[in-house]
């Protein structure tokens, strides 16, 4: 430890609420209330949705939220997002507290640790894993140990250096948010110049253009019920589900499978043929998943379903009008959305009727494609980086390096 830092417990150095419920007996009184989704990955505080509730005016007199409060995400996270997010509140007016879901962290001694400054070190708890480790799961939800929490040891300094080091990373973290703001934009228009380039293809439509509907251009097939008695880990045919479409191959290409039919128990009527675009009948966010067949023939399950081109249309430039469309706008249902035949079948399609200049349309289309991936990973890595620059400056920080 340098010399003046000291070392203590959370417990020790701050004074810890849990959070409360609406409110059930009256007198109640009619407050803002932070919840889960206002926190955000970079320890922050999004009032945009901060909730209006009214709760018991005896509950809420123990749980009023004061400056420079720091509430911390006790319950929630997911599979990739660990619970333990802090945000600070930083409001000098209104009437707020926080949810059950939380717990809210008052230093006990201004005059010895400065509130911005623990609130850097718990944000740095957070994005450095610690509080991956102390998080148990339950149904889904992560739930952390509050023990475990209360006694994790922050080794601070003497008051006025825990302010410059908190100076010092405010000022790295303003210009490390306007690079990434710049680099997530870009990324966003890499990926925006494709689908606008794409938009802009199946638009137009002149002299030797064809204009007509996928059912008239295509086949239209469902995938169909096939016994998991005849299920083999090898054998002739590649047998899909809509479970493979999200590991099968590369992100837009199915090559081959992790379950397979022997000939004998396909029908002829079942086979997909390569060069179809295929994609899910139903659910919600998989309707957008989308899967070319390139090498070989298939069969699917019956909640797959396959667009096969006619000999007027490549097949590659099939997939790629695909591309643009929402599937989802096509769905019918409201617990389970769901497509059919008769859903894709007056889709309106143009495309140049000779198969080179078709052709010559997906080259183009391919190298821009190359292009606006190659960008979005360039901007990708950027990011990467300004995220890895502030997890450094924070254990700099911690570590008395700063």
């Amino acid at each position: 430890m340098k010399t003046g830092w000291q070392t203590k417990t959370l417990e020790e150095a701050c004074q810890f609420s849990n959070g409360l419920w609406k409110g059930e007996k009256p007198p109640f009184v009619n407050v803002g209330v932070i919840r889960n989704t206002n926190f955000t990955k970079d320890g922050t505080l999004d009032d945009s949705d901060i909730a209006i509730l009214d709760v018991e005016v005896k509950k809420f007199e123990k749980r009023r939220l004061q400056f420079g409060d720091i509430i911390l995400e006790k319950s929630g996270g997911g599979p990739k997002q660990p619970v333990g997010r802090v945000a600070l509140f930083d409001k000098d007016e209104g009437d707020f507290s926080f949810s059950n879901f939380t717990a809210a962290l008052r230093v006990l001694d201004p005059e010895e640790l400065d509130f911005r400054f623990l609130h850097k070190f718990l944000h740095w708890t957070y994005v450095s894993g610690v509080t991956q480790g102390i998080q148990s799961n339950s149904t889904g939800i992560r739930n952390l140990d509050g023990n475990a929490y209360k006694a994790i040891e922050i080794t601070y300094p003497p008051l006025s250096e825990q302010q410059r080091i908190v100076g010092l990373l405010n000022e790295a973290f303003k210009g490390i948010a306007t690079a990434k703001a710049n680099a997530e934009k870009n990324l966003q228009n890499a990926r925006a110049l494709f689908v606008s380039h794409l938009q802009s293809v199946f638009t137009q439509c002149g002299p030797g253009w064809v204009e007509t509907t996928i059912g008239e251009a295509c086949v239209l097939k469902s995938g169909t019920t096939v016994s998991p008695m005849l299920e083999k880990p090898i054998g002739d045919v590649p047998y899909l589900k809509v479970a493979d479409m999200t590991f099968v191959g590369n992100a837009d290409k199915i090559t081959t499978s992790s379950r397979f039919l022997c000939d004998e128990d396909v029908r002829e009527s079942s086979i997909i043929p390569k060069g179809s675009t295929i994609f899910p009948k139903r659910g919600g966010a998989i309707l957008t998943n989308k899967k070319r067949i390139t090498s070989v023939s298939i069969c699917a399950d019956l909640n797959i379903m396959a667009v096969i081109p006619s000999s007027q249309i490549d097949s590659e430039l099939l997939y790629l009008y695909f591309i643009n469309v929402d599937m989802r706008k096509l769905g019918t249902g409201s617990t389970i959305p769901q497509i059919n035949n008769y859903d894709v079948a007056p889709l309106l399609i143009s495309f140049p009727a000779a198969i080179s200049e078709q052709r010559k349309i997906v080259a183009e289309l391919g190298e821009l494609r190359k292009e606006t991936q190659r960008l979005a990973r360039l901007y990708e890595r950027k990011l990467a980086a300004l995220e890895a620059l502030k997890k450094s400056l924070l254990h700099q920080a911690f570590s008395g390096e700063l």
